[in-house]
């Protein structure tokens, strides 16, 4: 008997057979940059994918999945997280500094290997938190669940790059020297892109990516039937954002944030999931819903201190249902932005706390593209419509769309009086949501690295009060000036540098109406005791007083101290530069030797306003 007590116990310590009777294991599937638009099965404007399209005929297909990110390292780290990354600290694309997990919280593949999985990542994680040693048996170009134990139950993850941005990295000579599978002249064009041979041929590739990369998905679920692992094993296919054809990834539309999600239920355990296999699900759910999600069924303790929900179990679980998904997009490379978005049913309201900041931004690596570069020449050139035109110009402050009669969100009906209620419900869920998280993402980067870095949530818990006081000033830009402008008085006075900062964002973003404050920021701009808050006011100047802000701009540089704030001062010559009338900044490289810290985006820039 003693013997028998040892065994169960060794198999229960280190992967025996008794996993393999009790436990699912998990494949999860991810392609790169894709969104559900490009997925016939999801959109019938999309390709064909016929192994995907098999696993939704045994499985559970997801009309509203959302990653919360558009981007790459934001998204994953929220999916590896579960925890939304303004709140923690990681939702700038690529990190300039690296950030440690909520005080006790890990990754969630760390609880699977507590309870005896073996976890694996094949290969990409671009986490901008730092991962324990626990998280990962295995994560490289090698990972396999083929190294577990005998009858060790698995986690794996396999990441596609097949459909990533860059692969739409082609030459224009492409166009008429390679020609695709997929007809050109067949493919579906949004409506805010032009309908050009070059966007056609660049839809068309994409549309071959999306085949080619529905083959190795095929290619890999055989190696599990091999194995004989397919009937205990969960499959989840999806993107990992967004996709990636101008507007898609980076920014926080449905192309950016809306993604394929399958779930393939293995005939193991299909008798004890409540939901009809080959049915299509309407519940909404985001990357912070994955980890909880897996954990559930695995059934290991989901931890407290998490942002998401599982939204699949086994037996007769109540689980929680929504309508709603919550989206993030800021710094994305050397460009800068904040925006915050929330889905809810048929609506998306989107909050562009910058708007001025206009989604065509220059970004070298999206105009690394042949189809962004012929867009913004196009602008140039006047021979855009204005549904095309809008990426090149500044935003409203608030933007809603009703996604199921405007999918690619061309018509803003926040002005609309029929849509009144809805813009005044959501615009009150999402600041609820942004103050209670706290949302970090009212500092600027540079000063969240020097005093927040070493643990965000707590420093977000300690200054909780300060940060609502900014999101209201921030929020005043979606009052008339009138309206606002005694309280734009009190902040562009306040002794709070970063009410202050906030103040003279929003009113750049009443722009000419706020020029009744001309005074005041012209002394900010010379006098200010803190930089960015001086760059703020020069930008408002140039923008709308038509002040020249070379001089202020460079002594910034000179003033600055890393090259973190360095790159969000430049974000601002970027647009003065490239912006009518234009100014000519001429920096030399040498005006930024004395930076300190991770200059990777800052070199970003100076490539283009300097050259290499």
């Amino acid at each position: 008997m003693l013997r028998g007590l040892l065994s169960v116990l060794f198999m229960l310590l280190f992967g025996g057979s008794l996993f393999a009777a009790e436990k699912p294991n998990f494949l999860w599937i991810m392609s790169e940059d894709n969104s559900s638009h490009f997925l016939k099965m999801f959109d019938p404007t999309g390709a064909p994918a016929p192994n995907i399209e098999a696993l939704a005929e045994q499985g559970l297909v997801y009309e509203h999945a959302f990653s919360n990110a558009p981007v790459c390292s934001v998204a994953r780290t929220t999916l590896i997280t579960s925890c939304y990354a303004p709140r923690i600290g990681t939702f700038h694309h690529r990190k300039s500094f690296m950030v440690p997990m909520p005080e006790g919280l890990k990754m969630f593949p760390a609880y699977l290997q507590e309870v005896g999985y073996y976890t694996t990542n094949n290969s990409k994680e671009d986490y901008n938190a730092k991962k324990s040693a626990d998280v990962w048996n295995d994560s490289s170009r090698k990972a396999t669940w083929r190294n577990r134990k005998p009858g060790q139950p698995f986690f794996h993850v396999q990441t596609f790059t097949t459909t990533h941005e860059s692969s739409l990295h082609f030459p224009a000579k492409d166009i008429e020297d390679k020609p695709t599978n997929t007809d050109p002249e067949t493919v579906f064009i949004p409506p805010h892109h032009p309908k050009t041979k070059t966007f056609k041929y660049t839809y068309a590739r994409y549309h071959d990516r999306i085949q080619d990369v529905d083959k190795q998905i095929g290619q890999l679920v055989d190696q599990l039937k091999q194995d004989g692992l397919l009937e205990s094993t969960f499959i989840f296919y999806f993107g990992d954002h967004g996709g990636v054809l101008p507007r898609g990834k980076g920014y926080a539309y449905e192309t950016g944030l809306h993604i394929p999600l399958v779930v393939r239920v293995p005939e193991k355990f299909r008798d004890q999931v409540p939901e009809k296999i080959g049915s299509r699900i309407q519940s909404f759910v985001s990357f912070v819903d994955f980890g909880p999600t897996v954990l559930n069924l695995a059934g290991a303790k989901i931890p407290d201190g998490i942002d998401g929900h599982a939204f699949l179990a086994l037996g007769d679980q109540q689980l929680m249902e929504t309508d709603e998904s919550f989206g993030y997009a800021d710094r994305f490379d050397e460009k800068y932005d904040v925006v915050r978005t929330i889905r809810k049913g048929k609506y998306r309201y989107v909050r562009n706390f910058q708007p001025f900041n206009f989604d065509g931004l220059m970004n070298n690596y999206r105009y690394k593209m042949v189809a962004y570069r012929e867009w913004r020449e196009l602008y140039d050139a006047g021979k855009l419509n204005e549904v095309q035109a809008q990426f090149f110009e500044t935003r409203p402050a608030e933007m809603l769309f009703d996604v199921e009669a405007d999918p690619y969100e061309t018509k803003n009906l926040a002005d609309d009086p029929q849509h009144a209620k809805a813009l005044a419900e959501l615009r009150g869920r999402l600041n609820t949501i942004l103050s209670g998280m706290p949302d970090l993402g009212f500092y600027p980067e540079s000063y969240l690295a020097a005093n927040a870095a070493d643990n965000p949530v707590a420093f977000g818990q300690q200054h909780k009060g300060e940060i609502a006081k900014l999101l209201e000033v921030a929020n005043l830009e979606v009052l008339s000036f009138d309206e606002a402008r005694p309280q734009l008085e009190e902040a562009l006075g306040s002794s709070d540098p970063w009410q202050r900062y906030w103040g003279v964002i929003a009113c750049t973003s009443h722009g000419k109406s706020a020029l009744a404050l001309s005074k005041q920021l012209e002394a900010i701009a010379t006098n200010d005791s803190e930089n960015l808050v001086r760059v703020r006011a020069a930008e408002f100047l140039a923008l709308h007083s038509g002040v020249n802000p070379v001089a202020v701009l460079k002594k910034s540089i000179a003033d600055a101290e890393t090259a973190t704030e360095a790159n969000l001062i430049l974000n601002t010559v970027v647009l003065l530069q490239d912006g009518q009338p234009g100014y000519e900044f001429n920096f030399k490289r040498s005006d930024f030797k004395h930076l300190q810290g991770n200059r990777g985006e800052l070199d970003r820039r100076l490539e283009y306003l300097i050259g290499k």
